[in-house]
């Protein structure tokens, strides 16, 4: 158990005694839970020497603390927090009644949470053994470069070029602490104030947030079910840079065939534009092999120089890792680097080395090979519930692919006002405008989606039927 730290405890300038002040001052951090249950208190003499107090005050403070059931003394140990206090020590009733509505709250990663993997199949047993083994190297401990682990970055070009036909010099690979910090550095290296981007609507929430943060001007590229985007409207635009999802649009499950790929790289290289390919979950395609990157096609038509391609690695392995990487034109790569060395944000450098080492072995291939084939079973399991409990009431329009599934009704039930009920229920259900920017929305149905990656196939049937209950119920109140 973690020890105590004296941290900003001090005395009571009163009256009392000074026994009774110390024995008030520590009541006061334990009822407040401040002070961890179990944890271990300082030493009588530490306590007596950072206070500068007898220690027969602090042993005497301690036994009344111990006699009252705060403290418990631990033969040759030392004095502990009680792990559980009596219930008329325990704090007061408007702080209990705080934490039991809390344990209600549905964790951000329960069932239908878009954008968590299966997190109980992730091979984490041999994950751990890379991890244990680079922790212990000291040339690690130092400062590392900017670009990241030229090991990784290696592993991560052979495995691009085998499974996405990305080409490139490992020197054109940025490793990031995610996406959102590879998408943030792309668009400071190719924009300039006030410029335009070109954006999927609806799409990916947080790349609104970054170009409003950079204040750039968004365009927006609506996006239709099944059919996609508009790509006249990008073909004749002046936009400084276009952000897309061609592999499986986000969140409408749509993809770009590649004769509309070449049309985009066309535009980009002699329009003098840029594209930005988030391809986030690419490794996951049902019902077709995956088309070739953008960045891929490009490079084999000699059209590479205008598109900048981004990947991370939280949904083919975990969230939390929070590793993603940028592969750049040559002429980009140090404007690239100046940015991200003013951003900060490195991954550790005993993380990046076992990654690469998880490539190099096979393990990470071997791992998206046995995901690949769970995802397409739990996403066939989505179709048939889907079709079983909402009937011609809902549609899925997203394709076979990813980590998700987009609903679609016509029905008069909001999405937003579903969407609540299912929380209440602890399931995540995310409605559609959740991914349009609020100026330009232009649907006239409703719609939600509903991330499969993390809730077990056997669990899906039943959760979809509660969903379905709830969408009735709302049905018949109007």
């Amino acid at each position: 158990m973690q020890p105590i730290d004296l941290g900003d405890l001090v005395l009571q300038n009163d009256k009392s005694s000074k026994q009774e002040s110390l024995f008030h001052v520590i009541r006061e951090k334990i009822v407040r839970q401040l002070w961890h249950k179990g944890g271990k208190l300082p030493s009588t003499r530490k306590l007596a020497e950072e206070l500068q107090l007898s220690r027969n005050t602090v042993t005497a403070a301690y036994e009344q603390l111990a006699a009252e059931g705060y403290i418990e003394a631990r033969s040759g140990s030392g004095f502990y927090v009680t792990v559980e206090l009596p219930d008329h020590y325990l704090p007061c009733a408007d702080i209990v009644k705080s934490t039991e509505t809390n344990k209600s709250i549905p964790s951000i990663n329960s069932a239908f949470a878009p954008g968590v993997p299966d997190l109980h199949q992730f091979p984490i047993a041999k994950w751990h053994k890379y991890v244990q083994l680079h922790s212990t190297r000291q040339y690690l401990l130092g400062n590392n470069g900017i670009q990241g682990d030229s090991a990784l970055r290696m592993a991560l070009r052979d495995y691009l070029a085998t499974s996405r036909s990305v080409h490139c010099d490992a020197s054109q690979i940025i490793i990031t602490s995610g996406a959102q910090q590879a998408l943030m550095i792309a668009l400071m290296a190719v924009m300039e104030s006030h410029d335009s981007v070109l954006m999927e609507q609806p799409g990916y929430s947080k790349m609104h947030k970054i170009i409003e943060l950079l204040n750039y001007r968004f365009e927006p590229v609506h996006v239709e079910e099944y059919v996609g985007f508009d790509l006249e409207s990008i073909l004749n635009s002046k936009a400084r840079a276009l952000y897309i999802t061609p592999s499986n649009q986000y969140p409408m499950g749509t993809t770009l065939n590649t004769e509309q790929r070449l049309k985009l790289i066309e535009w980009a290289t002699h329009g003098n534009h840029w594209i930005i390919e988030d391809d986030y979950d690419s490794e996951f395609q049902f019902a077709h092999r995956p088309y070739t990157s953008l960045q891929g096609l490009s490079s084999e038509i000699g059209h590479d120089s205008r598109v900048i391609y981004i990947g991370s690695m939280s949904k083919t392995m975990f969230n939390s890792l929070r590793m993603g990487y940028l592969i750049v034109p040559p002429a980009l790569v140090e404007k690239c680097l100046a940015i991200k060395d003013a951003l900060t944000g490195d991954s550790p450098a005993h993380i990046q080395a076992a990654l690469a080492d998880f490539i190099s072995s096979g393990d990470f291939l071997r791992h998206i090979r046995k995901m690949r084939r769970l995802y397409k079973e739990k996403h066939h399991q989505m179709i048939l519930s889907i079709n079983q409990h909402f009937g011609d009431d809902a549609e899925v329009i997203s394709q076979a692919a990813g980590l998700h599934v987009t609903l679609k009704w016509l029905k008069d039930i909001n999405e937003v006002t579903l969407s609540q009920k299912v929380f209440e229920k602890g399931i995540i259900m995310r409605p559609l405008s959740y991914y349009e920017h609020p100026d330009f929305t232009l649907r006239n149905w409703q719609g939600a989606v509903l991330g499969f990656g993390n809730i077990s196939a056997d669990d899906i049937d039943e959760k979809i039927k509660q969903i379905a209950d709830l969408f009735y119920n709302l049905d018949s109140q109007l």
